[in-house]
């Protein structure tokens, strides 16, 4: 099979050409594979699939068979998955981004690893992260540095890095990122990908290594909206074995993402502009973002939206102190993580940073180190969980407020940065303004989409931020977007 028919498959698309007998799962696995050879592990050398899914041929003759014998066994029949490598797969090498971890194989898999394979998923490949998902950047100790695909000496965003890399350069069909504080719209956002970030507790994270339990979440990284809707159908459910789900008490089942998508219209919508999180430094790798970002808002106005322009959460800056948790629970949700895994090559966050098995560029990994034990004995702890409910009720009062589906703003304010600057200390994080941070630490569901281009050919993303549980209506926002701009743009990889 020729790598070219690759090139921006889709499942519907997928899946109409097993019926014509046009291809089949083994060759399209075949032909992923050898494009990961030739663009990730040579040719560009984008370094985003850490470890290639062997057994992963077997299971698709298996469904090839199972094809011509029965049909589809299920949605994601035959369809190749890059996995972010913070999800454990039962028999291959599950390494979280840590060089501690580089040799590990777990003996079961995360519950979106049996969701996906139930309905027919193949696992490609496990994708690069950088340590335990600790940060927005591109590398980690295991496996290096990736590489942005549409500007090689580019950061790809993190930290769902691989996944948003491989996506964007066809290296497998649809990808899983997982977000903490914005770590599946952050790649997207720099790798021309939709992304979303569903309400937090509506895909279990189970059998996922944490960073902020109260925020963690798995979710779809997809070049369609197409694609995106049918795996959100198969991974949003509820577990027993994560107490967060629960949450599915209070999601309407008013029909499916898929089903959300029909007549998807951004006629009569109304989209608040979250104007004071726009950068606002006169330098261009921040006036190029606005720029981009400002013709975006033009085409989603010319489809039919109603703009309302500025508008304002109260007190949102204070809010986003208020509400980060990371330096008080990371340390004890690794802890109680890596308690829960057979044979782990180390039993404690202490030990991995004792031993320095780390990237040492990663600035998370100190905060993490020196993070209490138990925070909850700490009152600081929970005066911050009540600011994030705070914080949700404001948003969501805001969106009342101004009678809005959904605010809209960038998703990082500066352009990718180059991928050398974080390792020489040119940079640091606080020179990378992250705006994903305000659906996290409010638990609110947002998507990142593509918003265009720079001057200088650089992907900007776009995110749609709604009120909790309004998952579906973000998805079909995107759709209707989609449809009339046409925003996705194949990567020149030579």
């Amino acid at each position: 099979m020729d790598q070219s028919q690759l090139s921006e498959l889709t499942i519907d698309v997928f899946h109409d050409r097993l019926r014509n007998d046009e291809l089949t799962i083994e060759a399209v696995f075949r032909a992923y594979l050898d494009r990961i050879e030739d663009l990730d592990r040579s040719g560009p050398a984008l370094n985003a699939i850490v470890t290639v899914n062997s057994a992963a041929e077997t299971r698709a003759r298996r469904l090839d068979a199972a094809l011509a014998d029965e049909g589809f066994v299920g949605p994601l029949h035959g369809v190749p998955v890059l996995l972010k490598d913070q999800a454990m797969t039962a028999g291959l090498r599950t390494t979280f981004g840590s060089a501690a971890f580089a040799d590990y194989v777990p003996d079961t898999s995360a519950t979106i690893v049996d969701e996906l394979e139930s309905a027919g998923a193949v696992i490609l490949g496990k994708t690069n992260l950088p340590d335990f998902a600790a940060g927005f950047v591109g590398y980690s100790s295991v496996h290096g540095q990736t590489r942005n695909p549409y500007a090689r000496s580019r950061d790809s965003g993190g930290s769902s890095a691989g996944t948003g890399a491989g996506i964007a350069a066809n290296l497998g069909l649809v990808g899983i990122g997982e977000d903490t504080g914005g770590s599946i719209r952050v790649p997207a956002s720099f790798c021309n990908l939709f992304g979303l970030r569903v309400t937090t507790g509506l895909i279990s994270r189970a059998g996922m290594s944490p960073l902020v339990a109260e925020q963690d979440t798995p979710g779809p990284m997809c070049r369609t909206v197409d694609d995106l809707a049918r795996v959100l159908d198969v991974i949003v459910g509820f577990d027993p074995a994560d107490e967060a789900t629960a949450i599915h008490s209070e999601w309407a089942a008013n029909g499916s993402f898929l089903d959300a998508l029909d007549d998807a219209t951004l006629d009569g919508a109304r989209i608040g502009v979250l104007r004071g999180v726009f950068g606002d430094i006169d330098e261009r790798r921040v006036t190029a973002v606005n720029e981009t970002v400002d013709a975006a808002l033009a085409e989603i106005e010319a489809a039919g939206a109603t703009l309302v322009d500025p508008v304002e959460i109260e007190g949102l800056e204070t809010f986003l102190d208020d509400t980060s948790l990371y330096g008080l629970v990371a340390k004890r949700d690794l802890n109680e993580f890596f308690a829960g895994l057979s044979q782990p090559p180390v039993d404690s966050f202490g030990a991995i940073y004792d031993q320095e098995a780390y990237h040492e560029a990663l600035e998370h990994i100190e905060t993490i180190a020196e993070a209490p034990t138990d925070p909850t004995v700490d009152r600081e702890y929970w005066w911050r969980v009540a600011r994030q409910a705070m914080f949700r009720r404001r948003i969501e009062y805001t969106l009342v407020d101004h009678e809005l589906d959904a605010l809209a703003f960038p998703d990082v304010q500066v352009v990718p940065p180059v991928a050398e600057d974080y390792h020489t200390g040119e940079i640091t994080r606080a020179d990378v303004p992250t705006n994903t941070f305000i659906a996290s630490q409010s638990g609110c569901p947002a998507i990142s989409m593509p918003a265009g281009f720079t001057d200088d050919g650089l992907p900007v993303g776009i995110e749609l931020l709604g009120a909790p549980l309004s998952d579906r209506r973000l998805v079909a926002l995107a759709a209707a977007y989609e449809r009339a701009v046409e925003p996705r743009r194949v990567p020149e990889l030579g």
